[in-house]
Parts: C-alpha cells; sequence; structure tokens
C-alpha cells in the first residue's frame, strides 16, 4: 500500500470516528430550543476542513446576518437566506500536481432551523479557482458552481458546528467536467 492510499484511509477514519460525535450532538440539540435568535441568522465567520478523494479544502468565510427569514406555522421551524462569501485553499495528496490552489466563492445558503438549535443547509452558487489543473485533474475551467448540502446544531448564542457536503463542478460548460468533492466539518462564529 502506497503513502497516498495510507494518508486517504487515514483520513476517512478519522472522518468515520468523528461523524458519530457531530451527528450525536444535533440530535441532542433537537429537544432544547432556548437558545436561538428567531429573527433570523446572525452574521459571523466560518472554517471549514474539508476532505477530498485525493485534496484537502480550507476555507474561511464571511457569513452576512439573514438577508430574508420566514417562520413557519406550528412547529416547522423557520427557513433563512444567508449570503456567504469565502477563500478557499485546496492541497492535493502526495505528488498529485498542481499540487494547491485557491478558490474564491459566493454562495446564498438556505437555513431551515427545524428547532432553535438544529439546521439543514442548502445553497447553490459560483466560484472561481485558480487554475484550471489540480491533483492530476484537468477540471476544465476556474470558473465553477458550488453546490452544498450539510446540517448543523447551535452549541451556543456564539457558536455553531456542522457537517456540509461540498461538490464543484462548472455544469459541463467545458470539457473534461469531473468535479472536485469534499465532506467538511464546519465552526461558524456568530457576532
Amino acid at each position: 500500500m502506497n503513502t497516498n492510499s495510507k494518508k486517504t484511509i487515514k483520513a476517512q477514519f478519522h472522518l468515520q470516528r468523528l461523524l458519530p460525535a457531530v451527528l450525536s450532538l444535533m440530535l441532542a440539540g433537537m429537544a432544547d430550543s432556548a437558545l436561538a435568535d428567531t429573527s433570523g441568522t446572525q452574521g459571523g465567520i466560518s472554517v471549514h476542513y474539508g476532505v477530498g478523494k485525493q485534496y484537502k479544502r480550507y476555507t474561511l468565510n464571511y457569513e452576512a446576518a439573514s438577508v430574508w427569514t420566514t417562520k413557519f406555522s406550528g412547529n416547522w421551524g423557520r427557513l433563512d437566506l444567508t449570503p456567504e462569501i469565502g477563500v478557499s485553499y485546496w492541497t492535493a495528496d502526495g505528488s498529485r500536481s498542481p499540487s494547491q490552489a485557491w478558490q474564491f466563492s459566493a454562495i446564498p445558503m438556505f437555513r431551515w432551523w427545524t428547532t432553535e438549535r438544529f439546521y439543514i443547509e442548502a445553497g447553490i452558487g459560483v466560484t472561481a479557482l485558480t487554475r484550471t489543473r489540480f491533483a492530476d485533474k484537468n477540471i476544465g475551467s476556474a470558473f465553477q458552481f458550488g453546490d452544498h448540502i450539510g446540517a448543523g446544531f447551535l452549541l451556543t448564542r456564539h457558536d455553531r458546528i456542522g457537517l456540509r457536503l461540498s461538490h464543484f463542478s462548472n455544469a459541463g460548460i467545458k470539457r473534461p467536467n469531473p468535479g472536485l468533492d469534499t465532506l467538511q466539518l464546519t465552526y461558524t462564529y456568530q457576532f
């Protein structure tokens, strides 16, 4: 087994151990609904650590306060629309070349707060990478769409954690279009 395979297996093992802990925290929050502001999501700064098949992604995002919020009747929670702008640094595992890239993104995220502490999120937006080749892949174009789904939990009024699956591709605008996928652990400090 080569070094790259060992690193990939090690990263997958760490995520497999981390995922149950994150999900347990999220589920525990579904029973408690005393901390969130029902007027909408506050602005904040988030950091993300993501792993893909042969690469890692480190992200710093600025989240604006909700630009749109609706509260559902009954116990259906609320839906927020929150803009995110960010910068990411990608690194490839092993000797894959090019081994690094920067990415800039603008993503409108819909967050459905099913309780005051637990949310499910989805968003699609635009991104630009600093190169069209990364980790031994020709990704077709620097322009990429970013598709995101995730879930998270409000730990305190200011601290939020989540798990997000992201897919980046150019939607067939230019060939090839292999896409890049990451599973990310997120932490957000809300103002």
